[in-house]
């Protein structure tokens, strides 16, 4: 079976339309799925169409997190899933297209993760250039820095479920790093990940402004770093 993970913050606006866009597709690929809505620090309408749409659905549920954190939310919902392979999408950016070649991705090699890049050939990033340009100092300062494999750790992404959670319950990041720390512990514990190009289309704004994420990610990558300095690149 397959999980669908989607984080959801503030997003009454936009969560309806993207969970009965995952789900409709899903059944008419004929696929059995659960879809996991991890609701995290709402202040608007997103806990209550939450609920009203599980009880709608029957593939899904919602878990709800006090704070918002959209990284303990994807582990929320990672260590909830019951799928064989877990597929995390953001509210407000999802593929099916993607999904479909993640899955034949896991199923063809022996990577354990499948990361939607942004950065890798032949992928079309259409976000403004501020965007792209922090997204490729990011990237670069985790290739050099960290030796991560993939090129980019943020957004779509494939997992199996029995060989990612034992590493999910060791990760000690939420926020902007969980997944990127989730991704360096896969591969410095020796599993295989692999990347697929995405289009990356901007449904709305970022929430948070890059002046205030940038100066919280210098500062996350050097705790990150302490943190993983026992683990040894593989």
């Amino acid at each position: 079976m397959l999980t669908i993970v989607m984080p959801a913050h503030n997003e009454a606006g936009f969560l309806e339309t993207a969970v009965r866009d995952v789900s409709d597709g899903l059944r008419v690929q004929a696929r059995p799925f659960e879809l996991l809505v991890v609701e995290n620090g709402s202040t608007d309408g997103t806990p209550a169409l939450g609920d009203r749409l599980a009880r709608a659905i029957p593939e899904m549920s919602v878990h709800t997190l006090r704070v918002a954190d959209y990284g303990e939310a994807i582990r929320t919902g990672l260590l909830a899933a019951e799928g064989d392979v877990v597929v995390v999408f953001d509210v407000d950016y999802y593929d099916l297209d993607f999904l479909t070649r993640a899955i034949a991705e896991l199923e063809r090699t022996d990577a354990a993760i499948v990361v939607g890049s942004k950065r890798a050939a032949g992928a079309n990033d259409t976000r403004a250039w501020p965007r792209r340009l922090v997204t490729a100092m990011f990237s670069t300062i985790l290739r050099v820095g960290f030796g991560l494999r993939v090129s980019d750790t943020h957004g779509m992404k494939a997992l199996h479920r029995k060989q990612i959670v034992p590493i999910a319950k060791e990760c000690r990041f939420g926020t902007d790093l969980f997944d990127t720390e989730l991704i360096l512990r896969a591969e410095r514990t020796g599993l295989h990940t692999a990347e697929l190009p995405v289009t990356v289309e901007e449904r709305r704004p970022s929430r948070t402004p890059i002046w205030r994420r940038a100066p919280r990610a210098v500062v996350g990558l050097v705790r990150l770093r302490v943190e993983l300095r026992h683990l040894p690149r593989r």
